[in-house]
């Protein structure tokens, strides 16, 4: 499976859902060891990720193709220099050389008075060898019409699930490949909800019972549990190169990548939902 491993938890608690604790550093340690002897080579973090940048540094990743993420960028007459100085902080952070991925946490700035100067930081991150690639985290497909309006983009990371498949029925899953930008799969367990029990699940949830009901059905005839026919139907999607996972302690690593995939599982239709309230655990907080 094509896997980047997801740090949030390494650096805070994290999870709108069903929250969970910050990982210890042994154990973050331990995680990092036995992902990598297991073949993974790619991390996926960000500067918004409490203390997770320098906690990698002082276990040490040098071995691992880095991604991370620039923060809302403030107000500031020099937006270049905001940017150079954040990138050279998260290198000493994390004792890299250079970054495999800068991606932006609020692409939508790239639309505001400041885009051309953001757009232009990021170039000459590469030029100066800081940075591979360089791209976006979005929450929707929407958003990538203006986006790559703006420039090239060498990397984008977007929602994608058995629940979530706009990227797929936008049209922007092929329109991204075939443009030779890297396509980077997350939320594909929705924040751990789809890997819940019925009983698990928080009640304000139960106001898509019917859809629950056919996601159970739906596991049932793939014959797989929860965690195989997730990963197993995004990692089965040619298009996607990474699928980012974030995990909650050494255990939940070693079952992810224990995990056997001989077929993808067919998707159901019973599965379709658009719903914006559900599939971005932003709003969350707002389901009464």
């Amino acid at each position: 499976m094509k896997l980047a491993l997801g740090t949030a938890q390494f650096g805070l608690a994290y999870g709108i859902a069903n929250p969970q604790p910050q990982i210890s550093f042994t154990e973050s340690q331990a995680i990092i060891a036995y992902a990598h002897q297991q073949g993974m080579n790619v991390i996926d973090t960000a500067i918004g990720y409490g203390n997770s940048e320098e906690r990698l540094g002082e276990i040490g990743v040098q071995a691992w193709k880095i991604i991370s993420k620039l923060p809302e960028i403030p107000a500031t007459e020099n937006v270049q220099a905001w940017i150079y100085q954040s990138v050279k902080a998260s290198l000493e952070k994390l004792k890299v050389q250079s970054l495999y991925g800068l991606l932006l946490h609020r692409p939508s700035q790239l639309l505001g008075d400041k885009g051309v100067a953001i757009y232009a930081a990021l170039q000459q991150l590469k030029s100066d060898g800081l940075v591979e690639k360089i791209g976006a985290s979005i929450y929707q497909p929407s958003e990538l019409d203006d986006l790559l309006a703006i420039g090239k983009m060498d990397v984008i990371q977007s929602p994608l699930s058995v629940l979530d498949r706009r990227l797929i029925t936008s049209g922007w899953l092929e329109r991204l490949a075939d443009q030779g930008i890297e396509i980077h799969a997350r939320s594909v367990f929705l924040q751990g909800i789809l890997l819940m029990s019925t009983d698990e699940r928080p009640k304000k949830f139960d106001r898509w019972s019917n859809l629950w009901g056919n996601y159970q059905k739906w596991l049932q005839d793939t014959g797989m549990s929860p965690l195989q026919a997730c990963l197993a139907y995004v990692s089965s999607i040619p298009q996607v190169q990474q699928v980012v996972v974030g995990v909650n302690g050494l255990q939940h690593i070693k079952e992810i990548l224990g995990v056997k995939i001989d077929k993808a599982p067919a998707w159901s239709s019973d599965l379709t939902i658009d719903d914006e309230t559900l599939l971005n655990p932003l709003s969350w907080l707002n389901i009464a």
